[in-house]
């Protein structure tokens, strides 16, 4: 199991992952309202390690733009 640090962008103009050191940002053109801007993480997250989304989860920060997630090996 993989631990890693993100910091999301909520109502970005595109969605991207941009590598910053030891942590990923994340911009999202999802609202953060209702869990989209997660759920949309979640997405943009297995598709870049190549793992199912149920293989990601959010383990801190599930209310901030900070969040530490866990990515379980498939």
């Amino acid at each position: 199991m993989k631990s890693i640090k993100i910091k999301v962008v909520p109502n970005a103009d595109k969605n991207e992952i941009i590598e910053e050191g030891d942590r990923l940002k994340i911009k999202v053109t999802s609202p953060p309202a209702g869990g989209r801007a997660n759920k949309k993480v979640v997405e943009m997250l297995a598709k870049f390690y190549g793992v199912k989304k149920k293989c990601i989860r959010i383990k801190k920060g599930l209310r901030s733009r900070e969040k530490v997630i866990e990515i379980e090996e498939d």
